[in-house]
């Protein structure tokens, strides 16, 4: 059939190229993706849309994307999560590294322990204090099993030496929401997640995760600051393709997204996110992916956790 020109025609023939959010809606990913979906759109000269797989510590979502056609079509969101699950799960449908080529950084972010105002606890000292008061006796909450929101709390309970019950959501804004209604007593979100919050009197945000102070949050201490020293946990963000994609398609959407990312819009709403911008050539993000797998398997064995 001839098209003749017609719109229905021209749009069915626009490319379109999905990003893959393994997470639900209101996760750190899908918020963050969601700030220059359009902006690459229109760099690329195609429709750009995001799609949410969420579940199992977002492997579901993940392996939709090894498994996907290497024609630079779909992408994935992905953070620190994406190479803490290798060393958590001891049976994955894909390899984190061997199966993904790395296309894009998007940026850095650190992440924020917080609790509900109703707990009491006024610092990050005063949290361990209240926890080691009544070992086994709190739960915290994170985007799911595997996420780096429950790694980061993991994390961090293992080197203060205490104990707490995992409840794993389904995204990053259902476990603020648990802090928020006091249903929890701990989060551990990246700084995109609780920002908003700062001045909400249900919650108190405790320390920040970065070796350094948040820009962002400057008033937050870090964790080693509050009488863990030594401690970090941050995570990067960016977007991979399936292994084997062209080379040239990897180049084309990496050039796109440095430009994208140049715009001042877009940074504004990252930045009002707590996200760190910062660009890299794909083979920079790929050392940066392979380094961060050496240092999520130190993370994970600290922590000790592991799932089926």
């Amino acid at each position: 059939m001839l098209c003749a020109g017609s719109i229905v025609c021209s749009m069915a023939a626009e490319r379109v190229i999905k990003i893959i959010v393994p997470f639900g809606p209101g996760a750190v990913q899908d918020t963050v993706a969601r700030t220059f979906v359009n902006e690459l759109g229109a760099q690329l000269g195609a429709v750009v849309i995001i799609e949410n797989h969420a579940g199992a510590g977002g492997t579901i979502g993940t392996s939709l994307v090894a498994k996907a056609p290497a024609d630079g079509n779909t992408l994935v969101m992905s953070a620190a999560s994406h190479t803490l699950t290798g060393y958590l799960y001891e049976k994955l449908p894909y390899d984190p590294i061997k199966d993904f080529q790395a296309v894009s950084l998007v940026g850095f972010s650190g992440y924020i322990i917080a609790a509900p105002q109703a707990f009491g606890a006024n610092n990050l000292k005063d949290y361990i204090k209240l926890i080691k008061a009544n070992p086994k006796g709190f739960n915290y909450a994170s985007a799911g099993n595997g996420s780096a929101s429950h790694l980061g709390m993991a994390s961090f309970l293992a080197r203060a030496g205490l104990e707490m019950q995992h409840i794993p959501m389904k995204a990053t804004g259902d476990a603020v929401n648990e802090v928020l209604a006091n249903r929890v007593q701990g989060v551990t979100s990246a700084t995109v997640g609780v920002v908003g919050f700062r001045k909400d009197p249900r919650i108190r945000l405790l320390a920040y995760t970065g070796r350094e102070r948040s820009k962002f949050l400057p008033e937050i201490p870090t964790v080693a600051e509050s009488g863990l020293p030594g401690f970090s946990f941050d995570s990067w963000m960016g977007l991979l393709a399936p292994a084997n994609t062209p080379k040239a398609e990897i180049e084309k959407i990496n050039q796109a997204m440095i430009k994208v990312l140049a715009n001042p819009e877009v940074q504004d709403r990252l930045v009002r996110l707590g996200l760190e911008v910062k660009t890299a050539s794909s083979d920079e993000f790929e050392q940066i992916l392979k380094e961060d797998w050496i240092n999520a398997g130190l993370i994970v064995k600290s922590s000790g956790a592991k799932l089926e």
